[in-house]
């Protein structure tokens, strides 16, 4: 009985003690790369947040493009170009010096 207790004070209690520390590293690990706010959604934040930048920045290309063509047609002044183009672009229609391209439609073989 002696001997009972001896090994369980020596070998089993401490290798109880390591087991219960380890399990429990592994869950505070598992959960610092997987949890909700882990690595791995870090990583994954970066690149979406990368992603909204790219789209940010196309954006404001467009608006500075649209922003300068405003600013002919808007004014005292109108540049005749770009009021000629908005207008054939919106009617429909064609100088008579233009050439035009019929394309096939996309549904066409």
């Amino acid at each position: 009985m002696h001997r009972l207790r001896v090994l369980i004070h020596t070998l089993v209690f401490p290798l109880s003690l390591y087991t219960v520390a380890g399990v429990m590293a592994a869950y505070f690990i598992w959960h610092g790369v997987n949890g909700q706010r882990g690595l791995k959604i870090g990583e994954e934040f970066e690149q979406k947040l990368e992603q909204l930048r790219f789209e940010r920045n196309l954006l404001k290309l467009q608006r500075m493009h649209w922003e300068s063509r405003l600013a002919l047609i808007k004014g005292e002044t109108v540049d005749a170009d770009i009021l000629e183009e908005e207008a054939r672009k919106r009617l429909g229609r064609a100088h008579k010096n233009d050439v035009v391209i019929f394309l096939p439609a996309a549904g066409a073989p």
